[in-house]
């Protein structure tokens, strides 16, 4: 059983991880671009539903899980001796922690001030409700997909050195 463990929770933090990362990575190289060509109203009606959507439990076990597992796997390698693979599984958690770190201080407040602008149909302004999200929110993302790809590239070489 313990054997399984040290097979099973490395292998879901792999594919946690890079699902975390494959997120973020979507919304930089295509969710966005794609958003910046559509008019004003339009990009927050479509952002709004898309802060709803999200909210879901594929996404929880992903957000939550990434982290999670990546810490677990450090205990799981450091407990074997394994000190190599538990430290690239601490700089892999590290870079977790940053990215949801600017998800709940940068991002999630973009969101809800999105969200309390109210519904696009009904926005006097859409420019200046966008121009208030928009550049911070995509350039916060792609500071969250770097650091969620170096940690799925930490991940993945613990798991290569144990």
């Amino acid at each position: 059983m313990a054997e399984m463990v040290h097979v099973v929770v490395p292998v879901f933090a792999v594919v946690v991880t890079g699902l975390f990362a494959g997120l973020f990575f979507a919304f930089s190289v295509a969710v966005m671009p794609g958003m910046r060509r559509s008019g004003d109203r339009a990009m927050v009606e479509v952002m709004q539903g898309v802060n709803v959507a999200i909210l879901n439990p594929f996404f929880a076990v992903v957000f939550i899980g990434a982290p999670v597992a990546v810490l677990a796997c450090a205990v799981l390698y450091a407990s074997v001796g394994a000190m190599g693979a538990a430290a690239w599984s601490v700089a892999a958690l590290v870079c977790l922690v940053v990215a949801v770190l600017v998800t709940f201080t940068v991002n999630v407040p973009r969101n809800n001030a999105l969200e309390e602008a109210g519904v696009a149909e009904r926005i006097a302004d859409p420019a200046a409700v966008r121009a208030a999200f928009e550049p911070v929110w995509v350039r916060w993302n792609h500071v969250r997909t770097l650091v969620s790809v170096l940690a799925l590239v930490g991940v993945v070489i613990a798991v290569g050195l144990r």
